[in-house]
């Protein structure tokens, strides 16, 4: 009888491992805490439900890494990007998702399929037998976070992470919003106008910083620490590093022209990005915070086009734990002390939903081979998903570690041939080609 894979959390990273050890053969079970035991963050018991963005970032497999990894994962049969395709909601060159259907989707797909079954329930210590694997996200539950301390001897698995607000369209006032992506991006007239924007002259953007500066904030508990994801800090940490770094952050002017007004250049631009395919709801694009509730209420209806604004969610701030995974999982995404487990996802020190379920699709192929005895050759580190798991099994230094997104600066140099002193533009597509060439001759010899 063929042994069973455990993967404890039904995020991204759970659902891909499931997903690619079910196709392979091998029975799996997904122990999900949702909905008994519920997170702050989450809003349903479905699985891959998307907390924060709607969005999987870049989609171009030439210019870009995550775009890469998104090639990558779509050779590989991967659920989370054929969904992901299913429910494209028109972002520009971006991928964004309807993520309510897109998760309903997932869900259903691994419940209908006759080698997953679900069960609900939290697991709260470290399995000493079997094949396990835990995808537990950012939101691992208390119990399991301390188990997790206690075998590791872990001093800290914890920063924090903010999620942006979510905005009603019907209350945006589209006579000083107007519909446009950055450069006019993408290749239809409805990837063009992805995005709402709305601007602010100077004075106004100076009177929003005063707001946001001195709004009152969600407080840490005693003895905590705010150590934040760089790629995701809270709107107003970002405003503290200097009056000018939203304006040349998320709320930068360039590439848009006011429909309205197109003689006239706004000092700084909001950007509000499409959250489901019905296009009534509106992300607030990089303006993840920690105020509280009333405070982004009266700030956040300072933008112009928003002072009406209805919010279908506010923002908010959680705990994201992740491991020192360069100390404690060896090359195969296995615990060093505790071989039988497998992490994935967020939890190994990587950010981001693509990167999430990319080390979720490598630890289902690196358990169900371990399961049948035929072992994997090493993922090429000069692939996104190579690139990623050197990072996270010893490429980074130990000491330094945190959450990283998928980046050319974590593959291996470009050869004379392929690299040389070439522009970004050039050098990057050097980068790729290389990726899918090394990487389509992994999957084949995988097989």
């Amino acid at each position: 009888m063929t042994e069973r894979l455990h993967i404890i959390g039904g995020g991204m990273a759970g659902s891909e491992a499931a997903w690619q050890a079910a196709e392979a053969g091998i029975p799996v079970t997904i122990h999900e805490m949702r909905p008994q035991v519920e997170t702050f963050a989450h809003r349903t018991g479905n699985l891959a439900e998307m907390v924060c963005s709607n969005s999987f970032r870049s989609d171009d497999s030439e210019q870009n890494a995550v775009g890469l990894l998104h090639w990558e994962m779509r050779q590989a049969g991967g659920l989370i990007m054929q969904m992901a395709d299913k429910h494209r909601l028109p972002a520009g060159g971006a991928l964004a998702v309807d993520r309510d259907p897109f998760s309903e989707d997932v869900t259903a797909a691994l419940r209908a399929h006759p080698l997953v079954e679900v069960v609900d329930g939290e697991i709260s210590e470290l399995p000493s037998e079997g094949h396990w694997i835990i995808a537990t996200g950012p939101l691992t539950s208390g119990a399991l976070a301390e188990a997790i301390r206690a075998e590791t001897g872990a001093d800290s698995l914890a920063f924090f992470d903010a999620i942006a607000p979510i905005v009603y369209a019907e209350s945006i006032d589209m006579d000083v919003a107007w519909m446009q992506s950055r450069y006019d991006k993408g290749e239809t007239e409805e990837e063009q106008k992805a995005y709402l924007n709305c601007p602010m002259t100077k004075d106004q953007y100076e009177a929003f910083i005063d707001a946001l500066l001195a709004a009152e904030k969600t407080e840490f508990h005693e003895g905590e620490t705010a150590g934040y994801f760089d790629g995701c800090l809270p709107i107003e940490v970002m405003a503290e590093r200097g009056r000018e770094t939203l304006r040349h952050g998320p709320m930068k002017p360039v590439g848009l022209t006011n429909a309205h007004k197109p003689d006239e250049k706004a000092w700084a631009v909001v950007q509000l990005r499409r959250d489901n395919k019905l296009g009534t709801l509106y992300n607030i694009v990089g303006f993840q915070t920690k105020m509280k509730y009333g405070a982004q209420t009266e700030v956040f209806k300072m933008i112009p086009g928003l002072e009406n604004a209805s919010f279908a969610r506010l923002g908010g701030i959680h705990r994201n734990t992740f491991i020192n995974s360069p100390t404690l999982l060896d090359g195969q995404m296995r615990l060093k002390s505790r071989p039988n487990i497998r992490f994935a996802g967020q939890i190994t020190g990587v950010e981001g939903y693509v990167e999430s379920a990319a080390m979720g699709l490598l630890a289902g192929r690196l358990a169900v081979a371990e399961i049948k005895g035929q072992p994997l050759p090493p993922v090429p580190a000069e692939t996104a998903m190579g690139a990623l798991v050197t990072h996270i099994t010893g490429g980074a230094e130990a000491k330094t570690f945190q959450p990283m997104n998928v980046n050319f600066g974590l593959f291996p140099p470009l050869d004379g041939v392929r690299g040389g002193r070439r522009g970004r533009k050039d050098r990057y597509k050097g980068y790729t080609d290389r990726a899918k060439e090394l990487w389509t001759g992994w999957l084949e010899g995988a097989r």
